[in-house]
């Protein structure tokens, strides 16, 4: 009778334990923040140069560990390697993120997304805008403050983008993408 009782104490514990954790994963995580994009040029003897803008994201927790990622980012440099050339870089990307939460507050997290990116680029008062395939792969950490809200001291991703580079057959740019911002839990 005894073994009958403790089989049916841990059964309920073990409930608890399992609607405790449920309770921990929100059904959405929204992030803002600053991003740093280190823009890497294909054709050779182009310098690579440095982006600043803001990224933001929107995530469905579909349990504790996958989500489906909405992450839309602009990136600008007013004076592209000292040029004149003022550029804009836009991304728009879509896919999985698999998180890890099972560390208490810390919640490690990677995530391949697909998608576009946009290039605007204007120079002595002549502009131009070229569209192409992006993606990213990488990860970070979320560290949670209360049950809404959480910080994101750093994403790092490898951003990949697609754009035809003039006079030369290379079209894939190797990038570097740093986020760092706040998440808001729901």
């Amino acid at each position: 009778m005894n073994w009958k009782l403790a089989v049916s104490l841990l059964a309920v514990l073990s409930l608890f334990g399992v609607s405790a954790h449920a309770q921990d994963t929100p059904k959405f995580d929204v992030f803002a923040g600053y991003s740093y994009v280190r823009q890497n040029p294909s054709t050779s003897g182009v310098s690579s140069f440095s982006l600043n803008g803001g990224s933001a994201s929107v995530a469905y927790n579909a349990n504790s560990w996958l989500s489906g990622v909405a992450d839309f980012g602009g990136y600008h440099s007013g004076n592209i390697l000292n040029t004149g050339t003022s550029g804009t870089l836009s991304t728009y990307l879509f896919g999985p993120r698999v998180s890890v939460r099972h560390f208490g507050r810390v919640t490690p997290f990677g995530e391949v997304l697909f998608g576009v990116a946009r290039a605007d680029a204007s120079v002595a008062g002549t502009s131009g805008t070229d569209n192409a395939f992006a993606m990213t792969v990488g990860g970070g950490v979320d560290y949670k403050l209360t049950d809404h809200f959480a910080v994101r001291p750093v994403k790092v991703d490898y951003l990949m983008t697609r754009f035809s580079e003039t006079g030369t057959g290379a079209n894939t740019q190797n990038n570097l993408r740093v986020s760092t911002g706040i998440v808001f839990r729901f």
